[in-house]
This record gives structure tokens, C-alpha cells and sequence, in this order.
């Protein structure tokens, strides 16, 4: 009987730890511009993504299917660790809608919801019964995180997709929602000025069928600590009002979970306000170029978690420089990839597309031998306006496209060693000692381009 008391007590011990801290992913007390864990260092999140990596997108050959293994191997080859999981929400992508030379249209598959209804949706197939979860599409999310986690990556799981429902020609109509694509009766009229009541507040019907999916998704990556969700991408101005509200449910239903999974909320386009972002329950967020994050970023203060995507800067787009300026000013960073090209072409050529890959990798291999829960972005202290620092211990300078800069070191004693990083090549080449105690000027050993100077206290 005492050994049966003292294992319930054990048991009872265990399932309580596991319920309180199940997943340890949260934004640091320390330095709140990073994520951290258990261990107590910040986990500087950069990496590439792109839209088929969760559902198919296929078009002419239904078989040609997305290789996520791969795709992994892939993110793992460029010393990546963080990618979006893309959620869709139409019965297709017609990239017309995209400006795509190729315009195509990619058939989308699985759902979150089942095709079991009675009578036929606009694509021809049976029509969804909103009620029922699609069991295919959460087992898929659930095996993708855990092949992610064993690869040991962090994954932002997207929610809602609201760019298509506005963009996409004929979206509407090719939305589960339509009142001729479901059996469910939700009151929605099917004249297409609508389609964005969807990602509003205005029809509890559609409101709770979403929370229902929520919480599904919620149900499927507990136990995750690999995992950040993301409300939902790029939707309209007028949807503030939900994804607060969005943002708020998840919080209270994963409290009586006992977890916390960081939840962000990304631009909203056409026309929002990254205020809006700053102002929202959300731990982290994803800007657009409104305060300079697409040219010139300004130095992450702290408010939010800042997780800056070439998706809402470019749509497809980006350069080296922006990935260490934002680095360098204390932000994660993001590039929408175009990958394969299956589903849209990069505007650019192939060795610029794989020198944005390989530096999102540099900054990470930087971050790893940094103690970058210290560092803090530091501008004032070089000419060149990009510094991230630990003042006294370690400095991390941006060069761009200047040779030449201004350390101020004057208020730090100490000799400090030297480490010059080329961002075209990859390579690094020492540098001579740098002693502390007044201002410095350093020169770059690279004849071209933009360059980075890594300085440690010896």
C-alpha cells in the first residue's frame, strides 16, 4: 500500500512539472529581443520558407507532391533553424494574383476540414462539412514539427493565409467558407465585398469554426517546444480587431493546457500599421518596411520580439545587407524563398538567391559563439550605425559597403581580438589586436563590399 501511495505521489509529481513547463520556449526577462529556454540563452530564430511546405500545392501532376525531408536537408545545409509552416485557405492558388509571367493554377491539398458533404463544391469535388476535422491534415502537422524537432528546428505554425482571400482572382468563390463550398449554412452572402467578413468579428458561426480549428491545431502541437504560432498571414487592416481577439483565445485556452507557445502577428497588407503590431498581445511580430525595416532597420527596443521577413519587405526580395543590419540591430530574420520554384520564381539570379541563404546561416553561426542574451544593438558606438555589443566583452560590427570605421572603446579597458568576416566569400581572416581605452579606427583586409568585424575581450 505504501509503495502504491508513494508511485501515485511520484506520478502525480511528475504530470504536475510536465503540465507547468512542458514547453520552454519563451521571450527572455533578460534581454527580451530574443526567445530563450530552460538553459537561459537566447535562441536567435533565422532561416528560409516557403509556401507549400505544409499543404501540396500541385498543378498538371498531382503526384509531384513537396519533398519536406529535403526541404529540411536543404534549410540544414545553410546552417538555418527556423522556417514558417504555411496554412492556405483556398481550394487553390491562382498566381495571376501574383503577377506571375507563368501564372498558373496550384491545386491545394489536405484541408483542415473534411469533403464529406453532399453536392459538389466549385472545384468539383464533394463539398466540406466545416463541422468535421480533416483527421489527414493535423496528423501532417503533427509528423512535419516532429521531423522539424529532430532535425532541431523552430517552426512558425501560420494559422489563417488572408493575402489569398484578397488577391487571389475569384478567391471567394474558392474558399471552404462560400455558401456553395460547405454544408453548414453559415450566413455568409456569396457576393465577393464578403470574402473578408471571414478574418472579422462580424458572424459568430464563422468565428466559432475557426476557434474549433484553433483549437485542434492547439491540441496537435502540445507538447512541442519547438513551436510559435502565428495568427495569420498578411491579412487585412480591418482584421486587427479579430487576430487580438485570435491572439487572446489561444492564451486562455493554453493556459488551462498548461502551456504557452509564443504567439506572433505578422503585417497586415494592404495598408497596416506596424504600430498595430506593436500594440497587440502578441510576443513576437513581423514588420513591413514602414520605420525603415526594409533599408535601413531601426534597433529593436525590446517591446516585442521582432522577426523580420523579407515576405512582408519584398514579397520576393531581399539582400545581404539587410540581413546583417537587422541582425546587428537585434532582430531574427526571415527570407520567403522561392525554393524550387514550383510554385513562383525568384525575381533574381540563382547566386544571389544562394548568398542570401548562406548569410542568414553567417548570422546564426555568429549569434552561437556570441553570448547574445548580453548583447544589445549598440549603433552609437561605430560610424557605421551597426553594432550589436556587449560592452566591455564582446562587439559585433556591420560594415557596409564602407572600408573603414570608428570603434568607440574609450570607456572599456582591455585588449580585444579581432575576427574580419567576408559576407560575398564567407571567409574570415584575423585581425591585429585591438586595445581598449579611446576611440579606433579599423580598416577592413577585404578590397570589396561589405564586411563584419567580431571583437572579444581576451
Amino acid at each position: 500500500m505504501l509503495r502504491l501511495w508513494i508511485f501515485s505521489t511520484f506520478l502525480c509529481l511528475l504530470l504536475a512539472c510536465a503540465k507547468e513547463t512542458p514547453n520552454t520556449l519563451r521571450v527572455s526577462s533578460e534581454n527580451p529581443r530574443y526567445f530563450t529556454d530552460q538553459s537561459g540563452k537566447a535562441i536567435y530564430l533565422t532561416g528560409s520558407h516557403t509556401w507549400n511546405n505544409l499543404v501540396d500545392m500541385t498543378f498538371q501532376n498531382p503526384a509531384d507532391t513537396f519533398d519536406y525531408p529535403g526541404f529540411l536537408q536543404f534549410l540544414k545545409s545553410n546552417h538555418h533553424n527556423f522556417f514558417r509552416l504555411w496554412a492556405w485557405e483556398l481550394l487553390n492558388w491562382d498566381t495571376r494574383g501574383n503577377r506571375d509571367e507563368n501564372a498558373k493554377i496550384c491545386e491545394i491539398n489536405p484541408h483542415p476540414w473534411t469533403r464529406t458533404g453532399t453536392g459538389m463544391a466549385s472545384d468539383g469535388l464533394p463539398k466540406f462539412d466545416l463541422t468535421k476535422l480533416n483527421p489527414e491534415y493535423f496528423s501532417r502537422l503533427r509528423t512535419r514539427l516532429q521531423l522539424a524537432k529532430e532535425g532541431g528546428f523552430y517552426v512558425a505554425v501560420m494559422l489563417f493565409e488572408g493575402w489569398g482571400i484578397q488577391f487571389s482572382p475569384d478567391a471567394y468563390s474558392r474558399h471552404p467558407f462560400y455558401p456553395e463550398n460547405n454544408i453548414n449554412n453559415l450566413g455568409l452572402d456569396t457576393a465577393a465585398s464578403t470574402r473578408l467578413e471571414i478574418h472579422e468579428l462580424k458572424n459568430q458561426k464563422v468565428l466559432a469554426i475557426q476557434e474549433d480549428y484553433v483549437k485542434k491545431v492547439l491540441e496537435t502541437v502540445h507538447g512541442f517546444d519547438n513551436v510559435l504560432l502565428e495568427i495569420s498571414n498578411e491579412n487585412h487592416p480591418a482584421s486587427t480587431k479579430w487576430q487580438y481577439h485570435m491572439i487572446k483565445f489561444i492564451k486562455n485556452f493554453e493556459d488551462s493546457l498548461g502551456v504557452h507557445h509564443p504567439v506572433g502577428m505578422t503585417f497586415q497588407y494592404k495598408g497596416g500599421s506596424n504600430e498595430t503590431l506593436f500594440d497587440s498581445p502578441a510576443d513576437w511580430i513581423s514588420p513591413n518596411g514602414e520605420g525603415g525595416y526594409k533599408d535601413a532597420p531601426p534597433p529593436a527596443d525590446g517591446r516585442k520580439i521582432i522577426i523580420n521577413d523579407t515576405d512582408h519587405l519584398w514579397g520576393l526580395g531581399g539582400t545581404v545587407d539587410w540581413i546583417w543590419k537587422s541582425f546587428t540591430q537585434g532582430m531574427n530574420t526571415l527570407f520567403m524563398d522561392p525554393y524550387d520554384g514550383k510554385v513562383l520564381t525568384a525575381p533574381f539570379d540563382d547566386q544571389r538567391l544562394e548568398l542570401l541563404r548562406k548569410n542568414l546561416g553567417y548570422t546564426l553561426q555568429y549569434a552561437e559563439k556570441m553570448d547574445l542574451i548580453k548583447m544589445i544593438p549598440s549603433g552609437s558606438l561605430t560610424s557605421g550605425g551597426y553594432c550589436l555589443a556587449n560592452t566591455g566583452n564582446e562587439y559585433l560590427i556591420y560594415l557596409s559597403q564602407d572600408s573603414t570605421s570608428t570603434i568607440d572603446l574609450s570607456d572599456v579597458s582591455g585588449n580585444f581580438t579581432a575576427e574580419w568576416f567576408d559576407p560575398a566569400s564567407g571567409n574570415s581572416s584575423p585581425g591585429d589586436d585591438i586595445e581598449g581605452g579611446n576611440l579606433q579606427e579599423v580598416k577592413s583586409p577585404f578590397q570589396t563590399g561589405s564586411s563584419v568585424l567580431f571583437l572579444k575581450l581576451k
